[in-house]
């Protein structure tokens, strides 16, 4: 059965709009807008017109929670496809923020809905800019498509190339594709306080591999956040 999209002009976030449905299916919802888009971590996410906002529920069965990182995986994935195929070429900033000159241009909310220590639904919500304006700062750390481009594109393309993406299944390997900071040196934040390391990798379960003054150790995005220098 084919996935029913819901296509909005406004909505405040389009994962609550799915949760307030409490679909049986699974479902598509879009946004030319979002008054109040959500980002990772209780950040909000700016979501004027001119980006993509999607969230995708999908509806799952004996899908074990350990097995979450790769929801995660699949969708950072997706959007670095969409990118490339409009002619950009992307980099994923673990976990999953997506990158283009260095700056952000697609950040990922996944919210998942446990049941026996299972995933029984899981809500994809994401943003990506692309014909975005950005001032009062937000110029220095994100970007969009028309501004790394130099040109505008159809909102409608990009966002049936992302939906199109997100229905394909993408490795571990595919995501440590997108990734040319391993090696460097990045900052590592842990309540507050920030410890420099080297980033090794990409384990098989989504952990960042550093290397720091303690030795190796494999680290979850719930309980670290990454900053590249």
């Amino acid at each position: 059965m084919k996935t029913k999209i819901i296509e909005l002009d406004e909505v405040d976030s389009t994962n609550e709009y799915i949760k307030r449905l409490q679909s049986p299916c699974d479902v598509i919802v879009t946004a030319a807008r979002q008054t109040a888009g959500k980002g990772t971590k209780g950040r909000s996410f700016v979501s004027d017109e001119g980006g993509v906002y999607v969230s995708a529920l999908r509806i799952l069965k004996d899908y074990d929670f350990s097995r979450a990182y790769s929801i995660m995986i699949s969708s950072c994935v997706a959007v670095c496809k969409t990118l490339e195929d409009f002619g950009l070429k992307p980099t994923i900033k673990w976990a999953n923020d997506v990158l283009v000159g260095g700056r952000k241009i697609s950040g990922t909310l996944i919210e998942n809905t446990l049941s026996s220590g299972n995933i029984c639904r899981s809500i994809v919500g994401i943003g990506l800019n692309v014909n975005n304006d950005f001032s009062g700062g937000l110029e220095d750390i994100a970007t969009s498509m028309r501004a790394q481009a130099g040109r505008s594109f159809c909102v409608a393309d990009v966002r049936n190339a992302l939906i199109a993406h997100l229905d394909e299944s993408y490795s571990v390997d595919d995501y440590r594709g997108y990734i040319d900071w391993f090696g460097s040196t990045v900052k590592i934040i842990r309540e507050g306080e920030q410890t420099d390391a080297v980033a090794l990798g990409v384990d098989d379960t989504g952990r960042l591999l550093v290397r720091t003054d303690e030795g190796v150790a494999a680290l979850s995005s719930g309980e670290v956040s990454l900053r590249l220098k």
